[in-house]
This record gives C-alpha cells, sequence and structure tokens, in this order.
C-alpha cells in the first residue's frame, strides 16, 4: 500500500472512530438524562377528588373515556380498561396500556392518586408514567376528572396481566430532544395547569381538545413525519387551513372524517388515526375543535 493512501485511510479510519466515539458519548448523555429524569420523585399533593357514584358522573365519564380522553379505547388501556394493544413502534420502543381496573392497577390506586396520574403524569411511587399523555388532557375541569374517576371505579374487575412496556435508546434520545413525549411529568408545570373553559362550540374550548392532535401532527398542526417512527407509522396530514391541508374543507368533510373515517377526497384513513375515539366526540367537541383548527394560520405540509 502507498504510503499517502495509507495516511489518507488511517485519517479517515480515526475520523470514523472519533464519530463513533462522540455518537457513543452523545446517547449516553442522552440516556443517562432520561433515566435520572424518570427517576426523579415529585413532591405534588394529591387533588382531593373522590370518585362519585351518581349516574350523571358516570355517563359523563364513560363518555370522555370514549372520546376525548382516549383511555377506553383499543391503542390505550381497552374498551374494559383490562389493558390495551401493544403498539410496536421501532426502535422508539413498545407502548401498552395498563389493567386499570379493580383486578389491576385500580386496585393499588387510591382516587387521589389516579386523579394525580391523570393531571400530573405521576404514579402512585411519585415517578412520572411513560407515555400516557396525561398532559394532554390535563386541562379537563375536576368534575370531569370526578366524572372519569367515576367511570373507571364502576367498571367490574377483570383479571388481566399487564403487557411488556419497553423504551428503546432511540425513544430515549428522542424523548430528551423534545422530538417526542415519553418522560410526560418533566412537561407539565405542576404550580399551574390550564383548565379549560366550560365545554362549547369554541375556540377557546376547541384549543385545548386539539392538544390531543400535537402528538401526531405536531405543535404547529402541519403534519410531516413523526421523529424516529419506523416505517409502517403513517405519516401524519397538515390539519391546519393551508392548501396541503384543510383549506377546502367543510365542517361536513370533517364531521364524515370523524364518523366514517373518509377524507375529503373519499380516501379511507390510515387505522393508525384514533378514529375510535375521535368518533365518539359530541357535536360541542367537533365544533369546538373544528372551530380551532380553521383558525390556525396556514402552514405547509412538513411544518410540525
Amino acid at each position: 500500500m502507498k504510503p499517502l493512501v495509507k495516511k489518507v485511510l488511517l485519517g479517515v479510519g480515526g475520523v470514523l472512530a472519533l464519530s463513533a466515539a462522540g455518537l457513543g458519548a452523545f446517547v449516553w448523555s442522552q440516556t443517562s438524562a432520561y433515566a435520572s429524569s424518570m427517576e426523579k420523585i415529585y413532591d405534588v399533593p394529591l387533588p382531593g377528588l373522590v370518585a362519585s357514584k351518581d349516574p350523571a358522573s358516570i355517563q359523563r365519564g364513560e363518555h370522555l373515556a370514549k372520546s376525548v380522553a382516549a383511555c377506553a379505547t383499543a391503542d390505550c388501556h381497552g374498551k374494559d380498561l383490562a389493558g390495551g394493544n401493544a403498539l410496536e413502534m421501532g426502535p422508539l420502543g413498545t407502548i401498552v396500556g395498563p389493567n386499570v381496573t379493580s383486578a389491576g392497577l385500580g386496585a393499588a390506586y387510591s382516587d387521589g392518586e389516579l386523579a394525580r396520574l391523570i393531571q400530573h403524569g405521576i404514579k402512585k411511587d411519585g415517578r412520572s408514567v411513560v407515555f400516557m399523555p396525561a398532559h394532554e388532557i390535563n386541562w379537563l375541569p375536576d368534575e370531569d376528572v370526578v366524572a372519569i374517576l367515576s367511570y373507571v371505579r364502576s367498571l367490574p374487575g377483570v383479571d388481566k396481566p399487564n403487557g411488556a412496556m419497553k423504551v428503546g435508546l432511540l425513544g430515549k434520545v428522542l424523548d430528551r430532544r423534545d422530538s417526542i413525549v415519553l418522560d410526560v411529568a418533566r412537561r407539565i408545570d405542576h404550580s399551574r395547569l390550564d383548565k379549560a373553559p366550560p365545554a362549547a362550540p369554541t375556540v377557546e374550548y376547541g384549543k385545548h381538545i386539539a392538544k390531543l392532535c400535537m402528538g401526531c401532527h405536531g405543535t404547529g398542526f402541519g403534519g410531516g413525519p413523526i421523529p424516529g417512527a419506523p416505517s409502517h407509522i403513517p405519516t401524519p396530514t397538515n390539519i391546519t387551513p393551508h392548501e396541503s391541508g384543510i383549506k377546502a374543507w367543510t365542517y361536513e368533510d370533517f364531521s364524515t372524517l370523524l364518523d366514517r373515517g373518509l377524507k375529503k377526497d373519499g380516501q379511507p384513513l390510515d387505522p393508525f388515526m384514533p378514529l375510535e375515539a375521535l368518533s365518539n366526540m359530541d357535536e360541542t367537541e367537533r365544533k369546538a375543535l373544528w372551530a380551532f383548527l380553521t383558525s390556525l394560520p396556514p402552514r405547509e405540509f412538513g411544518t410540525r
């Protein structure tokens, strides 16, 4: 081998080694930070909320659990709240909603502990919950949280083991980079929860419901690939009033999408879209969400 070629190869090898070492150090720092944050004990007092046996409260809780809170769905805690489907997210990890009936984790939690979990994303042991979108539903008024508690407590216990939850290295790194939310409690201002106004078909109420859309469509609602998601996860669409989004849509088009899972062009939604919960939204919730989405500034597709 000629000396010059040998020097070049040695130089390239050195750069690659340094790059690999640098990448390894970066991953280690991010995963270490993730682990440290997940071990943090949050000093947040238990809310003084107690489940009710009032039929109206239980009925309201059932509606919320099956719609905007989306906990009683197949991909969350399951329709019977005994555990949901395992969501295989490739290198991000595997997410499974646990059994929260009285024969599962529901038996281990007091009403106050369940309320804190919903509002603050904090488990019984004071640590952060993984992936549960408390940061997207803690805007619910206290009476709605009580309603959800009441519904959960009204259901029979189901003896079903919890699935295995796993967070991959990429998931931990992307969480620390704020590309996805796995470490939930650190995303919440525990000193002040932003509560929604009374339910009404308004932009303000819709702004709170729309928090449920941010995990997929982005904080700017412009859609685009979810960072780090495997190839089988569909690319979320633009839901702002831009030409590449919903500019040409009517409320009737939007309602058809929620009811039948059909886009304006008649094409079916990808099953990844949480249509099970969205289809259960009532007219007030639908009109509020539509009012908010159509009030947004237009953004080009991909500007999450």
